[in-house]
């Protein structure tokens, strides 16, 4: 028994590391040796609670494979600059361990002033007996022209999409939730108990029962699917974004968001009652009188219409924070496919475990109501984000940060006092006590109000960072001198006006909105550029801002040793002609700055996503890979001071 559960044990920790993805990240630069030997170093990012080994390890060690040269040759073999922690491993032996960081270097002759250095590392990450095998691929230019880092390929992206699991997790979380809604929750015990009598067999009743649960995953993933990979075929993955982008930012899908969820929640709380028309719905019901497999799927395709009253706002809100979140096509779709599996499955497990209905279908009454009435108040909350991209993107000035959050704070006070039972509506039934469950989830809210009140006066709310305007629409921040205490870098000596002084950097930091500005600016100072390729849509970067930036050392790093240049590139400003950019490839024009600035970045840094950070010399050149979503703190310091140091050499 307990090798078997050593074994499971390794099994699941093997699968939570390849889960995890790249478990060592490497990143390079070079540094000048004598004459023309150069030394090109490697540095691996490994992942907290595991290890990697030396050069030497008997079984596990790490490798330089596939070394080539072109213009030069290798002056020895890789060694170590990093030590190894030396413990007893856990099979007994003493062996070499790497944790945090992993340092190697190859020395490499040049013999025509430039060589290029190319080849394969390959690590083993181990953690409690599991391990997973890793290859990194580096291209290295070395020489005269700056003698600094990896090359950034035009035809592979430089950025990877991480997996994203915030998103996933809450897609299934209102999955879930939708199943206790008024509209669903009667249905579900309704529609397994007649798989369960209505089939010959019990076996034949969880077969339909399962595929019930399969199409109505189906219906709501494929039509993402398909519309998807159709505008992928027919424009690329060009159209794909320019439509996603189009969705997030654009004033008008955002204002009929804005307004279909102020419905719905008025419908929610009681005002009116939303169904699709009637018709639809009986030919669909009507379907589902066929037998075999035709009429389960009418089955769900009726489950999917009934439910929309409360389902519908629920997956545009899903779908809207997918396609807003980085720009990578398939993630609407695998986020929808995490819905439609939460939604569905008790469906099937139900009819795997019938006894569980009999409880179930004793359940339900006044609560399901209570229920309704909750996603109400959170539909008006989520409804205002939308009003807010909107308002941010195009610069309206109608919801401060501080607007925002009064009508958070009120809107998350009514429904506490709700919860109470303080506040009542007219379909709602007596309540002569409340539950114990009401007032758990009433401490809940209320807490959550607490914890908004400051940002009233500025507070930075890091919890919230990604879904409020941000700080710099404040009026007024509670300081010690009653503003926000402004700290700025050295001023070039050019007294420019600034383009696009409309638009703002998070911390009170002073920078620059136009990448050519920008760069004028470095050379006049002598600084390398950091240039934060972002957008008002983009959670992550608002995330990144509050949770990375603020780091006391990043933000000294950035304020004093760069020169900032932020390009926005879902921002809705319309530019002066001379200022329009065309697409060289497409012949399109660009004329609003949003859609200049994901051109410059999609073609001067290969980077399709946000947030991306770009470190430039005051010459536009590329001084290390790019950096994206990374909440370690550590690795953005480590980021910003390998850009210090190669433009340094």
């Amino acid at each position: 028994m307990k090798k078997f559960m050593t074994m499971l044990a390794a099994i699941l920790m093997s699968a939570a590391a390849f889960a995890q993805g790249q478990l060592v990240t490497w990143s390079s630069h070079v540094e000048k040796s004598e004459g023309d030997v150069y030394k090109v170093i490697f540095t691996g990012k490994v992942a907290e609670g595991y290890h990697t080994y030396t050069l030497t390890d008997e079984f596990s060690a790490t490798e330089i494979m596939d070394v080539a040269v072109e213009g030069g040759e290798p002056v020895g073999g890789p060694y170590e600059i990093s030590t190894p922690v030396e413990e007893t491993d856990e099979y007994g032996d003493l062996a070499k361990h790497y944790y945090n960081e992993i340092i190697i270097a190859q020395d490499v002759k040049v013999n025509d002033g430039n060589a290029r250095f190319t080849g394969t590392i390959f690590t083993n990450a181990c953690t409690g007996g599991a391990c997973k095998a890793e290859y990194y691929d580096f291209d290295v230019k070395i020489g005269d022209a700056a003698a600094t880092v990896a090359e950034v390929s035009k035809e592979e992206p430089v950025q990877k999409t991480a997996f994203p699991w915030g998103l996933i997790l809450q897609a299934i979380l209102w999955g879930f939730a939708m199943l206790l809604t008024p509209c669903v929750f009667p249905m579900v015990p309704m529609t397994v108990s007649f798989f369960l009598k209505g089939s010959e067999s019990v076996a034949q009743g969880r077969f339909k029962a399962g595929m019930y649960g399969l199409f109505i995953v189906l219906l709501y993933t494929l039509p993402i699917a398909l519309l998807i990979v159709i505008t992928r075929i027919i424009g690329g993955e060009s159209v794909t974004a320019d439509i996603f982008n189009w969705i997030a930012t654009h004033w008008l899908p955002n204002i009929l968001f804005f307004i279909i969820f102020m419905v719905f929640a008025a419908s929610f709380f009681g005002a009116f009652e939303i169904t699709l028309p009637q018709s639809l719905v009986n030919k669909s019901d009507k379907g589902s009188d066929k037998k075999g497999l035709a009429g389960v799927f009418f089955m769900a395709l009726t489950l999917v219409l009934v439910s929309f009253s409360c389902t519908g706002p629920i997956v545009g809100n899903v779908l809207i924070q997918a396609t807003s979140s980085n720009g990578a096509w398939w993630i609407p779709i695998v986020t929808m496919l995490a819905f439609s599996v939460a939604f569905a499955l008790p469906f099937t497990l139900l009819a795997f475990f019938p006894s569980l209905l009999k409880d179930l279908k004793k359940s339900g009454g006044g609560w399901l109501n209570t229920v309704k009435v909750v996603m109400g108040f959170i539909e008006v909350a989520l409804g205002f984000k939308f009003l807010s991209m909107a308002d941010q993107t195009y610069h309206w000035g109608l919801l401060d940060r501080e607007i925002y959050l009064a009508i958070w704070i009120v809107t998350f006070s009514l429904l506490g006092f709700y919860l109470l039972g303080k506040l009542k509506f007219a379909h709602d039934d007596d309540v002569p006590h409340i539950s114990v469950t009401r007032l758990s989830l009433a401490i809940v809210v209320f807490s959550f109000v607490v914890y908004m009140v400051p940002g009233m006066w500025g507070a930075p709310l890091s919890g919230l960072s990604g879904y409020l305007p941000p700080i710099s629409t404040q009026d007024y921040i509670l300081s010690p001198g009653g503003t926000a205490n402004v700290v700025t870098a050295d001023a070039p000596a050019k007294s420019e006006a600034k383009k696009y002084d409309f638009l703002h950097l998070p911390h009170n930091l002073d920078g620059y909105f136009d990448l050519e500005q920008g760069l004028e600016a470095a050379k006049e100072l002598g600084k390398p550029v950091f240039v934060d390729v972002t957008g008002h849509a983009c959670v992550n970067c608002r995330e990144m801002e509050q949770r990375v930036w603020s780091d006391p050392a990043a933000l000294d790093i950035l304020r004093n040793e760069y020169v900032i240049v932020a390009l926005y590139v879902d921002d809705k400003h319309k530019l002066d002609k001379e200022d329009w950019v065309t697409d060289a490839e497409t012949g399109k024009v660009y004329k609003d700055l949003g859609r200049v600035n994901s051109y410059i970045a999609r073609e001067k840094f290969n980077v399709n996503a946000q947030p991306n950070y770009v470190l430039l010399s005051p010459d536009g050149e590329i001084l290390v890979p790019t950096h994206s979503y990374d909440l370690s703190v550590d690795n953005f310091i480590n980021f910003l001071n390998s850009g210090v140091e190669a433009y340094k050499k």
